[in-house]
């Protein structure tokens, strides 16, 4: 499995965004929040959010997106490919990198057994 988290991974694009939100399947966990659909690829697509509403450092958001794509990119294979998914951050304290792994464990475990 390659580790790794090519910019062709990543889900950007205004059209593919509002696609994704309006017709995903959301799942929820402590921390975090996920919207997942189907997008016709044969590798799986990722966006990362940290609200401003809760931080208004962009130092705290960069620090947790980095966490949550880190924990993405080491499980990514627990999930089929051809998956847009969206991973957005919805807790005011700051949880540790394992808190944050084992969360994204959990929800990719739920969208792969659905």
């Amino acid at each position: 499995m390659d580790f790794t988290l090519p910019k062709e991974e990543r889900l950007c694009g205004r059209t593919a965004i509002s696609a994704l939100m309006s017709k995903g399947k959301w799942e929820h966990s402590a921390h975090l929040r996920c919207c997942v659909g189907a997008n016709g690829l044969e590798f799986n697509r990722l966006m990362v959010s940290v609200p401003k509403k809760h931080f208004k450092r962009a130092v705290k958001r960069n620090l947790l997106k980095r966490r949550m794509r880190e924990a993405y990119r080491l499980q990514k294979d627990l999930l089929g490919g051809g998956h847009d998914v969206l991973f957005t951050y919805n807790s005011a304290d700051i949880v540790d990198f394992e808190t944050i792994s084992g969360e994204i464990t959990v929800l990719l475990g739920k969208i792969s057994a659905k």
